[in-house]
């Protein structure tokens, strides 16, 4: 990590480098270097491993504390959690940097796939539409047995880039990988307090509207549906960052 003396940058971006710190923290105990129950190095020796100041530093475990990696024995030290399972509404630090990655995404998103969309509805044949159909089935089928839906979610998506018969619609979506679904990096459905199963048959129902607008070859009301519905994506996100801002004393994002 970059070491620095700088007063002015200390003092303007406490919170940049704090994040910075927890995030290395974070990787240490994921490999190892750090292991459950053990005790956090002090204060000043953070801050000289750093190069950062006790308020940057203070910082940080304040937010390793809200994600419920650390705990702080007054007199004594600040020490890793051991059997973090156990706890309740957590989020590992790294994650509030993931949601705001995700949300640039879903707003690049909403302009490619809500022309895709439209362009599905006007160009879709009858095999686009039956494998539509089936993945959707698939998908409340999941849902009701309690199974994993991140791929046909996915899937949903990037046969309607291919019903828009331009292979660059699928071509972006592919090279987006995971970040195209956000509930396979954060778990948006528990962070904002649904139960999976209401949370993702809000999802799917959303879903639907697009497909029966594809159905019809609505072109205007398929490109209404999928802005729409990455739209309540990207506010299910700002939910579940707000929260985790909340709990880690920031200002939610407006």
């Amino acid at each position: 990590m970059k070491n620095t003396n700088n007063l002015y940058e200390q003092t303007r971006r406490p919170r940049s480098l704090a994040h910075e710190i927890v995030l290395d923290i974070g990787e240490k105990i994921r490999n190892g270097v750090f292991q459950p129950g053990s005790k956090l190095p002090t204060e000043i020796e953070i801050m000289r491993h750093y190069g950062v100041s006790r308020t940057v530093v203070r910082e940080a475990i304040s937010r390793l504390q809200a994600a419920g990696i650390a705990y702080t024995r007054h007199g004594v030290g600040t020490f890793i959690v051991e059997g973090r399972e156990s706890i309740g509404f957590k989020v590992d630090p790294d994650a509030v940097a993931m949601i705001r990655e995700l949300m640039l995404v879903l707003e690049m998103r909403a302009s490619l796939e809500t022309e895709a969309a439209g362009l599905a509805a006007e160009r879709r044949t009858d095999q686009d539409l039956e494998s539509l159909r089936q993945t959707l089935d698939r998908f409340w089928e999941s849902i009701e047995q309690g199974g994993d839906t991140v791929e046909l979610d996915v899937l949903f998506h990037k046969q309607i880039a291919m019903a828009a018969a331009n292979h660059y619609f699928s071509d972006v979506l592919d090279h987006l990988g995971n970040m195209v679904m956000p509930r396979a990096r954060v778990d948006s459905g528990n962070l904002i307090r649904d139960t999976s199963a209401e949370y993702l048959r809000k999802i799917c129902a959303e879903h639907e509207t697009i497909y029966s607008a594809i159905l019809r070859s609505d072109a205007r009301m398929a490109r209404a549906a999928m802005r729409l519905h990455l739209g309540n994506s990207r506010e299910r996100l700002r939910s579940a960052h707000n929260l985790v801002e909340e709990a880690d004393g920031d200002s939610p994002m407006p």
